[in-house]
């Protein structure tokens, strides 16, 4: 045999090598997108309901911290306006407080529409006593709240709420 007889069978050798290190290299990854891909489901299977019930949540949390929902059930007749409005402030707070943890299931821009929301919500609150007439009672401000979120036309929380549907629908996609 000769030098170039033992080169052309060393040379296919190494491409049978090199086409089947191919083939097993091809097949390892199709079978580890496989294995991401299951685990990627089994995942969803347990985070997606999770999320769920943190846009349940949160959608709840702008919808308590709206005045009318505020406002419900409040005993107007035994409260000054500092009284109510530090309810409404504490109310907004507390709920807030209570669904922070929510942050972690939603996106970023979501979470920021919320935050935002809660912060018009309290400026709102807040600023509804300049418009009140001198030595107006609770039921006066509560009025007075209630017609000037009505004409407010699309409010921050009306926002953060429909992103939070929409971002919802998406996930149930």
């Amino acid at each position: 045999m000769t030098t170039e007889w033992i080169l052309l069978i060393i040379a296919v050798v190494a491409i049978i090598i090199f086409g089947f290190w191919m083939i097993q290299h091809s097949m390892y990854r199709n079978e580890e997108k496989k294995r991401q891909w299951e685990l990627k489901r089994e995942s969803q299977k347990t985070i997606s309901p999770i999320r769920l019930r943190a846009y349940e949540r949160l959608a709840l949390l702008l919808e308590r911290t709206t005045p009318e929902h505020m406002l419900m059930g409040v005993d107007l007749t035994n409260m000054t306006v500092p009284q109510l409005q530090q309810y409404l402030l504490q109310t907004i707070r507390q709920e807030f407080e209570h669904n922070m943890s929510q942050q972690v299931y939603v996106s970023e821009e979501v979470w920021a529409l919320v935050i935002n929301a809660r912060d018009q919500m309290a400026a709102f609150v807040v600023g509804i006593v300049a418009q009140l007439p001198p030595k107006a009672d609770a039921m006066t401000y509560a009025k007075i709240m209630l017609t000037a979120y009505a004409s407010n036309g699309t409010t921050p929380t009306d926002k953060a709420l429909a992103e939070l549907k929409e971002e919802a629908k998406k996930l149930m996609e």
